[in-house]
């Protein structure tokens, strides 16, 4: 008789993750079949002005940055981590059939802010969630497999998307309407396919913004969220990647293959930049990802013909893999273990703040200077990143 080793690392981790994965990937395909059409619907149907899609999407993504900072502590005071991640799911799938019937620009701000205040509802908790229910010894595995479902998700809600744009001729509200069906699946799989574990005992603590605890984030954390910060203001919404990819010439029902083309070199690019980052300098890794991100700016500058904007994309994802989990990493290396939590809320608020300037901006120097004055202005913010970095260095060198 044979005996069979043990089980591999996937088989082990439970079935409730795999549902989370699910959920997450069932509502990206919903929100991105819905946003990677969103700037050319409000550009050419509802005839909305650059500035306005570039506040809209900063608005939008600052909210669920911003709610980030509440959801987290939340539900740590509750104990309730599935209830909360149900309420901002289902916020999310409520938002998706006011797309479809929009009428203006301001309809349109109203169920983005909306759907961006179940994501920053959900987030937080649907993490520690999956923290609670998992081994500790496969916690990074339970992680990742979750964080690839829901990359599996950005890339077929802006596939689906094309193919139904193709059908139907460019019918952006019928396109919305499906996307409708994703977003109440992910509430149903979280619904009836997660159990919440009910013998974990969640100790009360104190309160995390208390002044005593927020003097315990010291000067090397406020730095890594200015610097965060400023990384923000150089990489305005990905909006303008669109709108960018859609002067190319690019036919609209293939534009949010622009989208799908910067998530797949981000999902292909963050992991081993992720382990690069265990190795090397965190200040060498930030800058070497400004000077991408300049290269992307110059690039999507210079011309407007597809393969150029596609080639800005893709260094443009580059860019995102070599920093976004890096700048999160930083976070935790400079917190104490107790506060991680209030941390990343700060660190998201200001991002957040960062984020909604940004596209602001973006958007007034796009209606007023055009394309490639914009793209020459993000490629100027990132030059001020690089020199408050080194700066930074030489002031730390000095000591």
């Amino acid at each position: 008789m044979t005996h069979s080793g043990p089980k591999p690392i996937w088989r082990q981790i439970p079935k409730s993750v795999w549902a989370l994965g699910f959920v997450s990937m069932l509502m990206d395909i919903s929100s991105e079949m819905i946003h990677s059409l969103l700037p050319v619907f409000m550009l050419t149907t509802l005839h909305a002005s650059s500035l306005s899609i570039g506040l809209i999407e900063g608005a939008a993504e600052a909210t669920a940055l911003i709610v980030k900072v509440f959801s987290g502590v939340l539900s740590d005071y509750l104990g309730k981590r599935k209830s909360l991640a149900l309420i901002g799911y289902s916020l999310g799938a409520l938002t998706k059939p006011l797309f479809a019937i929009a009428g203006s620009s301001g309809m349109v701000l109203s169920a983005r802010l909306l759907d961006r205040v179940g994501k920053g509802i959900r987030g937080a908790p649907r993490d520690a969630l999956v923290a609670d229910i998992t081994p500790p010894e496969i916690r990074g595995a339970a992680f990742g497999l979750r964080q690839s479902l829901d990359t599996v998700g950005s890339f077929l809600g802006p596939l689906l998307a094309v193919a139904l744009m193709l059908l139907w001729a460019n019918d952006f509200r019928a396109v919305f309407w499906v996307a409708v069906i994703p977003g109440g699946l992910s509430v149903l799989m979280l619904l009836f396919g997660v159990r919440e574990p009910k013998h974990l005992q969640r100790s009360q603590h104190g309160n995390p913004i208390k002044r005593a605890n927020l003097q315990r984030l010291n000067a090397d954390y406020w730095r890594v969220v200015m610097i965060g910060a400023v990384f923000t203001l150089a990489r305005f919404s990905e909006a303008f990647l669109v709108l960018r990819a859609q002067q190319s010439g690019i036919p609209i029902a293939l534009l949010p293959l622009a989208m799908v083309a910067m998530n797949v070199v981000y999902s292909a690019t963050a992991y081993p930049f992720g382990r690069l980052s265990d190795r090397v300098s965190h200040r060498k890794l930030l800058a070497w990802g400004l000077l991408v991100l300049v290269a992307a700016d110059l690039v999507l500058a210079s011309s407007a013909d597809w393969r150029i904007v596609l080639a800005g994309v893709g260094l443009w994802g580059v860019h995102m893999g070599m920093t976004q989990g890096l700048l999160a990493k930083m976070v935790a290396d400079t917190s104490p273990a107790d506060l991680r939590g209030t941390a990343y809320g700060f660190f998201n608020l200001v991002g957040g703040i960062a984020m909604l300037l940004a596209s602001i901006l973006a958007g007034l120097l796009w209606d007023s200077y055009g394309a490639e004055f914009t793209f020459y202005a993000g490629a100027g913010f990132c030059l001020m990143a690089l020199c408050i970095l080194i700066a930074r260095r030489r002031g730390k060198a000095a000591h």
